[in-house]
C-alpha cells in the first residue's frame, strides 16, 4: 500500500512539473507595425516582448508572426488566421486597423471584421483571456503621415477606430494595451521615428513594447 502511494505521489509530481514547464506558444497578428517595418526583425516589438517576458521567467516562444505591410482586418481573416490555426497558440496579440482606416473602410465593416477575428482567435485558445488587443498608433504626428490622410483628420479617425477596438475588447472580456497615446511622442521626438518618416525606429518600437509588456506580463505571470 505504501509502495502504491509513492508511485501515485511520484506521478502527481511528474505531471505538476510538466505543467509548469509548458512553453507558451505566442502568435502575433497585425500589419507593418507588428513585423517591425522601419527596423530589423530582431527589433520588432513581438520579438522584444518575447525576450522581455523570458527574462521575467515566463516560458514563451514566438511561434508565428504572419503580419505584413499594408494588411487590413480582411487580410488577417483571409491570410493570417489560417497561420494561427496551424500554430496551436496559447497567447495572441493583435495590432490592426491603421490600413483599414487609410483605405477608407467603413467603421461598421471594421468592427464586423474585428469581432470575427476576436471570436475566431478565442475559439482556438484554451484560455480565451490570453488574447491582447492593442490600440492603433496615431501615425498622423509623423513627418510623412499626412501623405496618407486623403484630406481627413488622421488623429480623429484613428481615435474613432480605437473606440471600436476598446468596445470589442470590453464585449469579449479582453485587455488592451494603449499605443495611441504614447505614439504621439513621435511628433516631438524624431529619434522614435525611422528613416521613412512614418514607422517607428528601433527605439520607438522599444517604447511601444514597454507599454505592451506591462499588460502582457500581468496576463501571463
Amino acid at each position: 500500500m505504501k509502495y502504491l502511494f509513492l508511485l501515485l505521489f511520484g506521478a502527481m509530481l511528474s505531471n505538476y512539473s510538466f505543467t509548469q514547464e509548458k512553453t507558451i506558444r505566442y502568435v502575433a497578428l497585425g500589419d507593418s507595425y507588428t513585423i517591425g517595418t522601419g527596423t530589423t526583425q530582431e527589433n520588432a516589438w513581438p520579438t522584444v516582448l518575447t525576450k522581455h517576458l523570458q527574462e521575467r521567467n515566463i516560458k514563451i516562444e514566438l511561434v508565428a508572426n504572419p503580419a505584413h505591410n499594408g494588411w487590413t482586418t480582411t487580410d488577417v481573416i483571409e491570410r493570417e488566421l489560417p497561420v494561427l490555426d496551424k500554430s496551436n497558440p496559447d497567447f495572441v496579440t493583435l495590432l490592426i486597423g491603421v490600413n483599414d482606416w487609410v483605405q477608407g473602410m467603413k467603421p461598421e465593416t471594421f468592427e464586423k471584421n474585428l469581432e470575427h477575428i476576436i471570436e475566431h482567435v478565442q475559439s482556438k485558445l484554451s484560455d480565451k483571456n490570453n488574447f491582447l488587443l492593442i490600440t492603433i498608433p496615431d501615425f498622423g504626428v509623423t513627418e510623412n503621415g499626412k501623405i496618407f490622410s486623403n484630406g481627413r483628420n488622421i488623429s480623429e479617425g484613428i481615435a474613432w477606430f480605437n473606440i471600436i477596438v476598446e468596445r470589442q475588447a470590453k464585449k469579449h472580456g479582453l485587455k488592451t494595451a494603449d499605443l495611441y497615446t504614447i505614439s504621439k511622442k513621435m511628433g516631438t521626438d524624431k529619434t522614435l521615428v525611422s528613416d521613412d518618416g512614418l514607422h517607428p525606429s528601433a527605439k520607438g518600437y522599444k517604447v511601444w513594447e514597454e507599454q505592451i509588456f506591462k499588460v502582457a506580463e500581468e496576463m501571463l505571470k
